[in-house]
């Protein structure tokens, strides 16, 4: 976050000496158009369940696990125009949120059970990297509908530890997520724009879901925004977003990592809606 806002100072310092018309980063005859973009907020969980292995618990994040509350929301994306029809763009969403809780029930996660009256530290990391790619079908300068294809990598960190160190239970792992992806935007004359972007896919059957077995899978990041333009192509946006997704399954995957579930079983249900605010540099 830091670093975001010493590169915007930066970027707007650079504007004094440039046009009002200027691009702090493009030649206006280049047929690449570069952009970065930067948000910040809070989002909140709308419903998160997780079980880890057939006997255990379907543990309730919001009403069990100290989910309840609003937490920050970072974003960060670069990417590129081409030749005014093909984007291309490069996200990185953190997303990583430790809660305290002492468990009034009996909690049984993987192959480790949590007694009643057990103060744990959770940690429940599902930060991801995503690369984008649209091709605009309408031809209007004013007017975008981007249809395309993404690609995600999950890294998943999901760790259960009582406060005095005595139990413990960690799932990680890192996967690939193949997605649709559709862009679009409006351009109003007086310098405000709509904006909306849809990542998402369902799965049911190998291969798709990015796994060899039959597993249950779905993302939907789903945003609706509202810019104005800046002098030298700067944009101010205001963003709602939900983003969500599941996992229900059965691995066949040997575990050769001593970080991964013993259970083979995984059922991981997440819903979040976030309110934030951002600027786009062009």
């Amino acid at each position: 976050m830091i670093l975001a806002s010493f590169l915007f100072v930066l970027f707007g310092l650079t504007g004094i000496y440039a046009g009002d018309d200027d691009s702090l980063i493009n030649r206006e005859d280049s047929p690449i158009q570069f952009f970065g973009e930067y948000e910040t907020g809070f989002f909140g969980v709308t419903g998160h369940t997780l079980q880890i292995g057939d006997s255990g618990t379907n543990f309730n994040y919001v009403t069990q696990g100290g989910q309840d509350i609003l937490l920050p929301f970072e974003r960060f994306t670069v990417g590129a125009t081409l030749y005014d029809r093909h984007r291309i763009s490069l996200l990185y969403q953190p997303l990583e949120v430790n809660t305290q809780v002492n468990f009034r029930d009996p909690v049984t996660i993987d192959d480790v059970t949590f007694a009643s009256g057990t103060a744990m530290n959770l940690k429940y990391g599902f930060p991801f990297y995503r690369v984008s790619y649209s091709y605009d079908v309408i031809d209007d300068p004013d007017l975008v509908l981007g249809v395309g294809a993404a690609l995600q990598i999950r890294d998943a960190s999901i760790v259960f530890s009582s406060v005095d160190g005595e139990d413990l239970t960690v799932s990680q792992n890192v996967g690939p997520v193949p997605a649709l992806h559709i862009y679009s935007r409006w351009e109003l004359p007086s310098g405000i724009n709509l904006s909306a972007d849809i990542t998402g896919l369902y799965a049911s059957s190998a291969i798709i879901n990015g796994a060899s077995f039959e597993f249950e899978g779905s993302i939907l990041d789903a945003s609706l925004r509202m810019g104005y333009r800046l002098k030298h192509d700067m944009e101010l946006f205001g963003n709602l977003r939900f983003l969500g997704g599941t996992a229900t399954g059965t691995s066949e995957y040997d575990n050769s990592s001593w970080s991964e579930s013993i259970e083979q079983y995984t059922s991981n249900n997440l819903g979040t809606v976030s309110a934030t605010v951002g600027l786009t540099i062009r």
